[in-house]
């Protein structure tokens, strides 16, 4: 089985949400910035009619495509990394020398860590992997990456329609291509807003931050063509 339940919690409140708020925004900002940039380079070379929804299904396929890559990846990366932690805990409990156990340990903390934490500090833990009972043989899904995977795929194409929708409701192109730059730099701010309130470093600061990123990358566009 390469599946397995997630733990269940009984407060429905302590339950982690299975993508944090980093998460959540860097792939609205990763879906926001590829829609806007085929609706730039789309709009440059369409006219006719039916221009509109040619920018809008041509931002769609796009984003589609990138929002299943980007899901497949996601769960790529998180079983790489179960892998690797289950390696180390595996190592660690399988080790006779308790010193090799500890080094182990500290040998997988971040740098900035390792000074920070003594050998005493981490025989506790090596102790407790030593002791662990029903270790997998192997990493496997949880039901909560699938999860997570299913809602990165589903931010990144819901962010089409802001960028592109204005094509399909506004004829005047000029005037929808207007429209859809300031939805996304509206919804830019939003993202920077919760980064910076995240962070901690000012939500108002990192959303006009992100609007200034955002006309930036909007101007390169104009300047390719868009």
């Amino acid at each position: 089985m390469f599946v397995s339940k997630s733990p269940r919690v009984d407060e429905a409140e302590t339950r982690e949400p299975v993508l944090d708020t980093v998460d959540r925004v860097s792939e609205l900002c990763f879906g926001l910035f590829m829609a806007l940039t085929f609706v730039g380079t789309v709009s440059a070379t369409t006219s006719g009619d039916d221009a509109g929804r040619k920018m809008l299904y041509t931002a769609l396929g796009c984003n589609l495509a990138w929002g299943l890559a980007d899901a497949v990846m996601y769960l790529i990366r998180t079983l790489t990394n179960r892998g690797r932690r289950l390696s180390l805990a595996l190592a660690v409990r399988n080790e006779p020398d308790s010193a090799a156990g500890v080094r182990a340990l500290r040998d997988a903390l971040p740098k900035s860590l390792r000074l920070l934490v003594t050998d005493a500090e981490l025989e506790p833990v090596r102790r407790r992997l030593a002791e662990a009972e029903g270790l997998p043989d192997r990493p496997r899904f949880v039901r909560d990456d699938f999860v997570a995977a299913a809602g990165i795929f589903t931010i990144i194409v819901l962010s089409t329609f802001p960028v592109a929708v204005p094509f399909v409701v506004i004829g005047h192109v000029p005037t929808a291509l207007l429209v859809s730059r300031v939805l996304t730099l509206a919804m830019l701010f939003g993202c920077g807003l919760a980064l910076g309130s995240y962070a901690g470093w000012g939500g108002w600061r990192a959303g006009f931050a992100m609007v200034v990123l955002g006309v930036l990358l909007t101007m390169a566009i104009i300047v390719l063509g868009g």
